[in-house]
Parts: C-alpha cells; sequence; structure tokens
C-alpha cells in the first residue's frame, strides 16, 4: 500500500505482503480488516470456529498470531510453516534477490565508505551497530543504545558469565537462546549481557535483540504486543527488573560476589532501592530529601527517598517555545526545569498534608533536596501531559549542556563536595519525533570514545556536537566527571 521495503509480513491466510507496524501499520489493518470480514461471514454462515489470523516476518520467519498476540513456536501436522519458510529462503536466494541483494551491499559499502574517520592519521571504520526494529521497537532501541555508552555500567554486564543449562545432555553448554529453557528460566539480565556484547564489536552492521524482546514480553506484560511505548517507561521497568533479578544468584555465581570484584563499584557508595544493592543502584542510585513545612503550626516533615532518575516538568510560561530560534521570550534551560524541580512549591488543595502536630490535613509547602547524587544522573523531561481526553506533547526546546553540568547548588550539603564531584558531562539523549506518546518515532544521539553517534534503530552514523545539541530531548544521561589526580592537593 505505501510501498515501503521496511519490515515486510506475509498473511498466510491469504499470502498478501505489508509493511510491519511501525511504518504504515498496514499488516496491522490487513488483520483488522479480514476480522471484519470473518464476522461477518460467521453471521450469514453461522459458523463459531475460532479464528487465527497469522502473519510471517519475510527477513527473520519469525511467525506471529495476531488473535493470541504472541509468537508461534509450533506447526501445523504437514508443516506447512516451515514450507513457506523454505520458499521464501528459496526466492531469496534466487537470481533477482541476489541482484538485488548485491546492489544493496555495494550501497551499504559506499555508504559505511563515506562513514571513514582519521584517527591519529590512520583510517577507520565505524565500528557501532544498530538494533533492528521488530514492530515499533525504537523505543527499545533507543535506550539500549544509551545504556551501552554508559561505560562502566555496560562494561559490568559484558563481564558477567553466561548463563548455562545444567540439564541432561545440554549440561555445561552455553544458552544462546534463552527459549531453549522454557517460560519459567528466561533471564533478562542473559539476553541484556548478550545484547550489549553485540552492539560494539563491529562485526554486523545491525543486530536483532528479537530474543531480549521476547524476554521483555515474558517479564513485562505491560511491553507484549507492537504499539508503540514510552521510552521512559520502558527504561523504568528495565532498569527495576534488572535490578531485581541481579539480587538472586545466577549462573551459580551471587550478586554480591560479582560486584566485590568490580573495584569501580565500592560497597559504601550505593544507594539501596527494593533490598540489596546491585549495580543498577551503584550507577544510576541517588537520595532526595523531601522537606513539608505546615504553614499552620509550621512543623517541619523530611523523608528520604532514592531515586534512579529524576522526572522534571518544563515551566509553563516555556510551553510555547518549539524552537532553539524562536525568538518569542527567553529560552527554556536545563537548568530552569532542575530549578523548577528543586525550588520552594506550595501544595494545592488536592494534596494537603496530614500534619501529625495538628491532627489534621494542613495547607504546606514542599521542597526538594538531593541528599546524594548518582554516579549516572538521568534527567527525564516530562514531555507528555494528560489533557480531559487525551496525552499532549511539550514540543518546546529544552536547551542543555553537554559538558560541566553543576549539581552543586541542588545538593542538600553542598560544603561536604569535591570542587568536581558535582559536574557532569553528557554521554546519550534519547529524542522523541512526532507528536504523541503512542505514536511517533525514537532515536538516540550517544558518545563513544569522544565521537558522537546518532542511533536510528538499523542506522548508525556519525554526528556533531552541534546537531546534538539542538535536539529536542527526552531522557538525558549525565556521567559524573572524574577527578584528575592530585586536583584536591591543587
Amino acid at each position: 500500500v505505501c510501498r515501503s521495503n521496511k519490515s515486510p509480513w506475509v498473511c498466510l491466510t491469504c499470502s498478501s505482503v505489508h509493511c510491519g507496524r511501525y511504518v504504515n501499520g498496514h499488516a496491522k489493518k490487513h488483520y483488522e480488516d479480514a476480522q471484519i470480514h470473518m464476522t461477518n461471514h460467521k453471521k450469514t454462515e453461522k459458523q463459531e470456529k475460532v479464528q487465527h489470523t497469522v502473519c510471517m516476518d519475510c527477513s527473520s520467519y519469525s511467525t506471529y498470531c495476531y488473535r493470541c498476540d504472541d509468537f508461534v513456536v509450533n506447526d501445523t501436522k504437514l508443516g506447512l510453516v516451515q514450507k513457506v519458510r523454505e520458499h521464501l529462503q528459496n526466492l531469496e536466494n534466487s537470481a533477482f534477490t541476489s541482484d538485488r541483494h548485491r546492489k544493496r551491499k555495494l550501497l551499504e559499502n559506499s555508504s559505511l565508505n563515506s562513514k571513514l574517520l582519521k584517527v591519529n592519521g590512520s583510517t577507520t571504520a565505524l565500528c557501532a551497530t544498530g538494533l533492528r526494529n521488530l514492530g515499533n521497537t525504537c523505543f527499545m532501541n533507543a535506550i539500549l543504545q544509551s545504556l551501552s555508552n554508559i561505560q562502566q555500567f555496560c562494561c559490568y554486564f559484558k563481564e558477567l558469565p553466561a548463563v548455562e543449562l545444567r540439564n541432561g545432555k545440554t549440561a555445561g553448554r552455553r544458552t544462546y537462546h534463552t527459549r531453549s529453557q522454557g517460560d519459567n528460566n528466561v533471564s533478562l539480565v542473559e539476553e541484556f549481557r548478550k545484547t550489549l556484547c553485540a552492539l560494539w564489536q563491529g562485526s554486523q552492521t545491525a543486530f536483532s535483540p528479537e530474543s531480549l524482546f521476547y524476554v521483555v514480553w515474558k517479564i513485562m506484560p505491560n511491553f507484549r504486543g507492537y504499539q508503540q511505548q514510552d521510552a521512559h517507561e520502558f527504561m523504568r521497568y528495565l532498569l527495576d527488573h534488572l535490578h531485581l533479578e541481579l539480587q538472586g544468584g545466577f549462573n551459580g555465581v551471587s550478586r554480591s560476589v560479582i560486584l566485590q570484584e568490580n573495584s569501580n563499584l565500592s560497597t559504601s557508595n550505593k544507594c539501596c532501592i527494593n533490598g540489596a544493592s546491585t549495580v543498577v543502584t551503584a550507577i544510576f542510585g541517588g537520595i532526595l530529601q523531601n522537606e513539608v513545612n505546615c504553614l499552620i503550626c509550621g512543623t517541619e516533615s523530611r523523608k528520604f527517598d532514592p531515586f534512579l532518575d529524576l522526572s522534571l516538568d518544563i515551566p509553563s510560561q516555556f510551553r510555547n517555545k518549539r524552537t532553539k530560534n524562536q525568538e518569542s521570550g527567553p529560552m527554556c534551560t536545563l537548568r530552569d526545569c532542575l530549578r523548577s524541580f528543586t525550588d520552594l512549591e506550595e501544595l494545592d488543595e488536592t494534596e494537603l498534608y496530614m500534619c501529625h502536630k495538628c491532627k489534621k490535613k494542613q495547607k504546606s509547602t514542599k521542597k526538594f533536596w538531593i541528599q546524594k547524587l548518582p554516579k549516572v544522573l538521568c534527567l527525564h523531561l516530562k514531555r507528555f501531559h494528560w489533557t480531559a481526553y487525551l496525552r499532549n506533547k511539550v514540543d518546546t526546546y529544552v536547551e542543555f549542556p553537554l559538558r560541566g553540568l553543576d549539581m552543586k547548588c541542588y545538593l542538600l550539603e553542598p560544603e561536604n563536595s569535591g570542587p568536581e564531584s558535582c559536574l557532569y558531562d553528557l554521554v546519550a539523549v534519547v529524542v522523541h519525533h512526532g507528536s504523541g506518546v503512542g505514536s511517533g518515532h525514537y532515536t538516540a544521539y550517544a558518545a563513544h570514545e569522544g565521537r558522537w553517534f546518532h542511533f536510528n534503530d538499523s542506522t548508525v552514523t556519525l554526528t556533531d556536537e552541534e546537531t546534538v545539541g539542538k535536539a529536542k530531548a527526552y531522557i538525558l544521561f549525565y556521567v559524573e566527571r572524574q577527578a584528575r589526580p592530585g586536583a584536591e592537593k591543587l
């Protein structure tokens, strides 16, 4: 219909081919139209047999049932699904597709040649790997690429031992696909580890995170299906579930032993969230102090809340300013958003504070202080807001620093901080393109070994700091600046 060659799916009922749902949704529309036709047919024929509409990915040959909202792993008695796979593979190997494949390779090679860099006088090619879109999975790809460029976090997972099967003939062998272990033994940590290992090997232009996505479906039911999801929500679920799984043992090695082996993650510098500390809380964990003051009697209540990221409102006075070059009024900056988050505010009537001294709900003020900063500061800009009937996007450009974000003025006890311990440098940015949370597209910018890359699903391109600075950020990842040796002596 749209003549797109991205993610073609073939309907195994009628053999028609449509684009995947993350392009224009024609495969899904074909299924919905077929359902309407079947419903009308049943009314006239009085048939009550359940019909399952099954389709196959023409690239990976995965089979999927719309009605069950799940992948299909079995076959018919006559092996018809396998026959379709073999037929598609034969087409792929035919003279026509081989010629087209050769032309595509030539284009890829010319594209790769255009990405050659001169580093220290020698020419080198890009080693970054893209992530294939499995059907509206750009939200996951953008988060995975961002996390893969947080060196300390990524290296920890890449150094973990692989999960092994311990039953029967396969005992002692490494498992490269957790589906073979059964639904009850899937490991998010293992699939996350394998994905991170694949991203910077440079052996392929794009990697398919199908196994990881399968585990996500099993562990996080909210993300089942192929509709567009919120990247920030996915990131929180991912980190929370990695944290929970790491609190147990895997592959016969306890979490505490593995943490102790990593000298960069000292036990004294970890923030506990929901139980024992893990690499998730060691890297992303910080602590907020929440101060609430009763305006009637002056009673002050303090509470310490651990956090993995901070969600910042874009101040209302900036919400009509969409581009960096727009001249109407002052430009919104990240500092404005941080100031709005930490400034003293009076709680409205719906958030009255239960004062223990007054013994009833009273008007009060609230203020946040940062009691402990994390190693990686994750800042989420609240771009989606609910109105009476729908969720709108705030498309305001927010200026953010690429280097030297100073968090000292937001600290509870800034005098106890070192000269550079509160400075952060940007390492990754997630951007949402489009108008709504349930639509649009996610990409990510990330810094790797001093170079900035733009990750757009399978496509990875070199970019520059100026382009990154113009992005309408949705999630920002800042890494704590390492103090220079001997800096304290100076």
